[in-house]
């Protein structure tokens, strides 16, 4: 499996038999979109304004389990960030590919119960936003998650960057790894992992933008 990160919620999944883009809504937010012909799209939010108009294999913004070109898509509801108590706009995604097990939060309320949990599973891989100012989990938050989750791989998104015009500014990620108690274990501009990677020491790895 190997991702790349395009800024955002937003970054690619290539597998050996399939590529799967996440959160592209990269034209909103003033930078250009990545999609392209024959990937599997998935969104995190139920409310994405401007999702790209490309001929996708497939494109997921419900929850649900899928099937796709040797990948397992499980999306599984969740309050958003923003949500009232009993609403649920997001969807956590959980992608089992090549023998590793990768979730996808976006922007969710930090404070999973045990019914998602269960359906979480084992998780090699977590990506998670961290910017934090109200609009999406911060430090604090994401910590919480990762504690519940208990990942062998942490890739934070979704902090401030040049280039992204956020509709509420970001922290930087070094103000989101202070509250986190982190350090990068490295910084990437592409991300390759094999399960022989993976041990019983949870580290996190910062990707570059591309």
């Amino acid at each position: 499996m190997e991702l790349q990160y395009y800024g955002a919620n937003c970054l690619r999944i290539n597998t050996k038999k399939s590529q799967i883009i996440v959160d592209d809504n990269l034209d909103e937010l003033g930078q250009k979109s990545v999609s392209k012909n024959g990937d599997i799209a998935i969104f995190t939010n139920l409310e994405h304004k401007a999702a790209p108009k490309k001929d996708f294999k497939i494109s997921l913004d419900s929850p649900g389990e899928y099937e796709v070109s040797g990948v397992s898509i499980k999306g599984i509801s969740a309050r958003s960030h923003m949500d009232e108590e009993g609403q649920n706009s997001a969807i956590i995604y959980k992608i089992v590919a090549n023998d590793i097990s990768l979730a996808v939060t976006g922007h969710i309320y930090p404070d999973l119960d045990d019914k998602q949990l269960e359906e979480l599973g084992v998780i090699d891989v977590l990506v998670i936003p961290v910017g934090g100012n109200g609009y999406t989990l911060d430090g604090v938050g994401a910590r919480k998650i990762i504690k519940e989750i208990e990942p062998k791989l942490i890739i934070p998104t979704h902090f401030d960057e040049s280039g992204i015009n956020f509709p509420v500014p970001q922290q930087t990620l070094e103000q989101a790894l202070k509250a986190l108690s982190m350090e990068p274990a490295e910084t990437v501009p592409k991300l390759k992992i094999k399960p022989a990677d993976l041990d019983d020491t949870t580290r996190l790895i910062v990707l570059e933008k591309n």
